[in-house]
């Protein structure tokens, strides 16, 4: 089994007194609160055209003292979300580009809000582009699990992403190369494909 990179560890020193945490919102609630904002206020931003909204988001989790590896999220976060809003802005495609968008949010590593972002759409969709959907938010949920290490999980709903890709490859469009990510996830590969690259 391939063990995924992990970018963030827990450090003790011999007396196990003191831990260096990592920002993980399957176990603390701080986190979790502040990745769901900011991907919440991700597609505000998206919708309005600017990083106001995320900015607003982060404004209330770094006036508190919290540990750097939170603030290191928080910041990381924001210099992905412009970059993704300058794309946006750049390609001068519409905000409810679904699919589009989900790339550009996949190859900036932002996996859950990859997740977030389709979610809003499985909603209203039907059928077997519903399906398709489903496929994509269930790929981006493995790789939320394995940046934090949790290979058990990643390996299950993993498996059912992969199960939906092949079944629904065709629904969806050239644009996202589906055959890559199929072959990432046979092997529960750490790094990430980018699902903007040409298809071969």
């Amino acid at each position: 089994m391939i063990i995924a990179i992990i970018r963030y560890k827990r450090v003790m020193t011999e007396s196990n007194t003191h831990r260096i945490m990592e920002f993980d919102p399957f176990t603390s609630r701080l986190c979790r609160d502040i990745r769901n904002d900011l991907s919440k206020s991700l597609l505000e931003s998206i919708q309005a055209g600017n990083i106001e909204p995320s900015l607003a988001a982060a404004e209330i989790y770094q006036s508190e003292d919290h540990q750097p590896f939170i603030r290191n999220y928080i910041n990381s976060r924001i210099i992905r979300y412009q970059a993704i809003l300058n794309q946006v802005q750049s390609a001068n495609f519409r905000e409810n580009n679904l699919f589009m968008i989900a790339i550009l949010l996949w190859d900036q590593e932002l996996f859950f809000e990859v997740h977030e972002w389709l979610e809003e759409q499985w909603h209203t969709a039907a059928g077997v582009e519903k399906k398709a959907i489903q496929a994509l938010i269930r790929a981006a949920g493995t790789y939320v699990h394995i940046e934090l290490g949790r290979i058990d999980s990643a390996q299950k709903i993993g498996s059912k992403a992969l199960a939906g890709l092949i079944t629904y490859k065709a629904i969806i469009p050239n644009i996202i190369n589906v055959r890559l990510l199929i072959e990432k996830l046979q092997t529960l590969d750490p790094i990430p494909p980018k699902l903007g690259a040409t298809r071969t």
